[in-house]
């Protein structure tokens, strides 16, 4: 457990330990989230990939990726047909 100093202005240092096991540092952005009773703080750049991550969840199987070289013959296909538009032009 640490514990922090509030100042006059609203402003806390987050100690050393806890900068590390949020892997935040100077100018990074930490986000407060309120879980019931309780205010959680977290690496912001985290939270934003976590969320990346859930709004695709599913897509593989919807696309019917398997495997690494599915997603390189995808590329491929969206390369050739952006290359047709772009020659109609």
């Amino acid at each position: 457990m640490e514990l922090a100093k509030i100042t006059s202005k609203g402003q806390i240092t987050i100690p050393i330990s806890i900068r590390k096991k949020l892997g935040v540092k100077d100018g990074d952005k930490v986000l407060f989230i309120q879980e019931g009773d309780k205010i959680v703080m977290m690496n912001a750049s985290i939270n934003a990939l976590l969320e990346g991550q859930k709004s695709f969840e599913g897509v593989a199987d919807e696309l019917d990726i398997k495997n690494e070289q599915d997603i390189v013959n995808m590329v491929k296909e969206i390369r050739a047909e952006r290359s047709d538009i772009y020659k109609c032009e």
